[in-house]
């Protein structure tokens, strides 16, 4: 028996919440297996962030391309990248393996910030994610990130509306000159990780070869469950159970 498999780069978050674990739970949710690459250390808890510690961007690339040439990709899931020195590296990786599978999906969750404002990246945060727009096939930005991101760049994006208010959550993907929606009942509280849950549940549901528009409402609904479904660990904000059916 053989998993197709999700090559993931992200940030390792101490509280378990996000970054690269949340990666490996939600990817696995979904029947898919994560290789995990670590792009930061950081020094955080559940609510805060309070360092950042980029790991070198030549160790980066090649523990990627090591993983690469024993396993088949089955797409790439991108979180925070931790300065531009290692998103130049990912993309360079990228690239090299869409020379083989040009239809290779890509999954980018270009987390400018934390959930309280704090900075995720060592230097500028757009420039740490800038490189990866364009080689994206699927961008997942919150709505403060779409307003900062040069969106002719993407190929596809899903705006989530996480942070409108209301009673409804409303996520738009656009695509090559076409909209959809998808409505979901507002939960109450707040989330650490649902980005990262999202955007690798995606990730997950492409690298099992499932079409864009399926992917994503399979991989929106398990969210939804993840979130309902939510833990604490401490004062503040839940923890999705990643655990959770993806069906």
């Amino acid at each position: 028996m053989t998993r197709p498999t999700v090559l993931v780069f992200a940030g390792l978050d101490p509280s378990g919440g996000a970054g690269i674990a949340a990666d490996i739970g939600a990817v696995a949710a979904q029947g898919a297996h994560a290789l995990p690459v670590v792009t930061a250390l950081t020094v955080q808890d559940h609510n805060r962030v309070y360092e950042v510690a980029p790991v070198d961007a030549g160790l980066l690339a090649r523990q990627a391309l090591a993983l690469a040439g024993a396993c088949a990709i089955g797409a790439v899931k991108i979180g925070i990248t931790g300065n531009r020195a290692n998103a130049l590296a990912i993309a360079a990786v990228v690239k090299r393996l869409r020379a083989a599978d040009p239809a290779l999906p890509v999954v980018l969750d270009p987390v400018l910030a934390s959930g309280n404002g704090d900075a995720l990246a060592a230097g500028d945060a757009l420039a740490a994610v800038e490189p990866l727009l364009a080689l994206a096939t699927l961008v997942t930005p919150n709505l403060p990130e779409a307003s900062a991101l040069a969106w002719e760049k993407c190929v596809g994006l899903l705006v989530t509306g996480g942070h409108t208010d209301g009673d409804t959550v409303v996520n738009r993907w656009h695509s090559e000159g076409r909209m959809r929606e998808w409505s979901w009942p507002r939960l109450a509280g707040s989330f650490h990780g649902s980005g990262c849950t999202l955007a690798a549940a995606v990730a997950g549901r492409l690298a099992l070869g499932e079409p864009m528009e399926q992917a994503l409402g399979r991989a929106q609904a398990y969210c939804q469950r993840a979130l309902a479904q939510s833990f604490s660990i401490g004062p503040g904000q839940r923890i999705p159970r990643r655990d959770a059916s993806p069906h």
